[in-house]
């Protein structure tokens, strides 16, 4: 058995890291409430933009729909790879990045694929394995629509230019503090509604509808864009807390466990002294 003195040191150095486990999820706890109010309150106009984005360009000739609607022989893909640049949470970032894997492997295998990476921590691990066409990892210091904005039309320019065939966005969908789930989405070419509701409702356009849905895309695609980073930062902390959570919860009962084995020890060595003390005076008598 360790001595004493080993003992308090492991009990000391768990304590701190306690400390730190502890504030770091009142920290997360604290920005997922931010974060995930703001996403709740996005969800609703960014999901109706995109159904009548949707609707509209399923009834469109393929002309009409304009470039970001034309789906080509897909030969060269782009995968954005949305993680966080700080680590301590969980299966958060590992889990994009297997699924990037997973991607290139199955349904891009013989593709040529490359990645735009969003987070320091996916870049650390992707950039060994694919070539990476544009790497940033400032936009969650500053998480708005008009720094993002830069961005979505990054994307859709290298597709306009035919630099690439698809574009894919990668992320962690938030669902609650202890839940995110793993999402894929084809972010360009825009995939049409394959069915269009016979209630719909009838709607006048002017000036056309073609215009009108040209106009849209562009502002739809950066919103979704926003949504992903938007949905992958509450999920961050979500994960963050929830790990931090377990983390200190486990060092709880390590700290138990350590606190017992050190009051045996103590009471073993007293009880020793004792038998000593008791032996000597056993022997002076005799």
């Amino acid at each position: 058995m360790a001595n004493l003195k080993e003992i308090r040191n492991r009990i000391s150095s768990i304590g701190s890291t306690m400390k730190i486990t502890s504030a770091m999820k009142m920290v997360s706890a604290a920005k997922l409430k931010k974060a995930s109010d703001a996403i709740v309150q996005m969800r609703p106009y960014s999901n109706k933009l995109t159904e009548l984005l949707q609707n509209l360009s399923a009834t469109l000739d393929s002309d009409d729909g304009g470039v970001y609607t034309v789906e080509r022989d897909v030969k060269k893909v782009l995968i954005v790879a949305i993680t966080s640049n700080r680590g301590l949470c969980g299966g958060f970032n590992s889990a994009v990045v297997k699924e990037v894997m997973h991607l290139a492997k199955t349904k891009y295998a013989r593709k040529d694929v490359s990645v735009f990476s969003i987070g320091k921590k996916g870049n650390d691990l992707l950039s060994k394995e694919f070539d990476i066409f544009q790497f940033e990892s400032e936009l969650f210091d500053h998480l708005t629509f008009e720094n993002t904005a830069p961005f979505a039309q990054i994307l859709m320019e290298e597709f306009e230019k035919g630099s690439y065939d698809q574009i894919d966005l990668v992320y962690n969908r938030f669902k609650n503090a202890a839940t995110q789930i793993m999402t894929t989405e084809q972010f360009l070419p825009i995939v049409s509604s394959d069915e269009v509701s016979d209630n719909s409702t009838d709607y006048i356009f002017e000036p056309n509808k073609a215009e009108i849905v040209q106009g849209l895309i562009p502002k739809s695609l950066k919103m979704q864009l926003f949504k992903a980073l938007r949905d992958s930062y509450a999920a961050e902390h979500g994960a963050r807390m929830t790990a931090m959570h377990k983390a200190t919860d486990n060092a709880t009962e390590l700290r138990d466990d350590l606190l017992l084995a050190y009051n045996k020890a103590r009471q073993a060595a007293i009880t020793n002294e004792i038998l000593e003390i008791v032996g000597g005076a056993e022997a002076l008598n005799n």
